[in-house]
């Protein structure tokens, strides 16, 4: 991907943030992170105003070094990180918002900066296992909340997949 999540909150703006968390959170009963409210509050809106959760310096986000040798990762985060939105993506075909899984990709792909040489979350489904993804979600489920959960259109997928190709 082209920058992280947070580098992506800092460039749209904390204030963008807020207000996208408190649609979604309305619409999908979740809570808003509280840090994002605080953060505009103070002024701390991202690169436009050159402090949020980076600062600032000519148009770039000033990072601090991070040693990550021998650091406490979670050996699950990166499918914490990747996995929801592959499984949305699979919601997004399942409930025909997008109905051609090619085009579903590409539009990850070229609006998020899903990494293209992923093949987009479809694709990345296939090539990883489509069986393997879904019992990865409901493992993470169990252990992390329902945020993971699978979208119920995983069963249909390999049909879906088979008929659009």
């Amino acid at each position: 991907m082209p920058m992280g999540p947070v580098e992506l909150v800092d460039s749209v703006g904390i204030d963008v943030a807020l207000n996208v968390s408190r649609v979604l959170g309305k619409a999908f009963d979740r809570p808003v992170p509280e840090q994002l409210a605080d953060m505009v509050d103070a002024g701390h809106l991202g690169r436009k105003s050159g402090q949020g959760f980076y600062t600032w310096e000519d148009g770039k986000a000033r990072k601090p070094a991070v040693d990550t040798t021998g650091a406490d990762l979670p050996d699950d985060l990166q499918d914490r990180l990747m996995l929801p939105m592959v499984n949305e993506a699979v919601a997004c075909l399942s409930e025909a918002v997008v109905e051609d899984p090619d085009l579903l990709d590409a539009g990850v792909i070229f609006g998020t900066g899903f990494a293209p040489f992923r093949g987009g979350p479809l694709r990345y489904a296939r090539d990883r296992g489509i069986d393997e993804v879904r019992q990865r979600l409901q493992e993470l489920a169990e252990k992390h909340g329902d945020r993971f959960a699978p979208h119920p259109g995983w069963a249909d997928l390999p049909a879906m997949l088979r008929d659009a190709g």
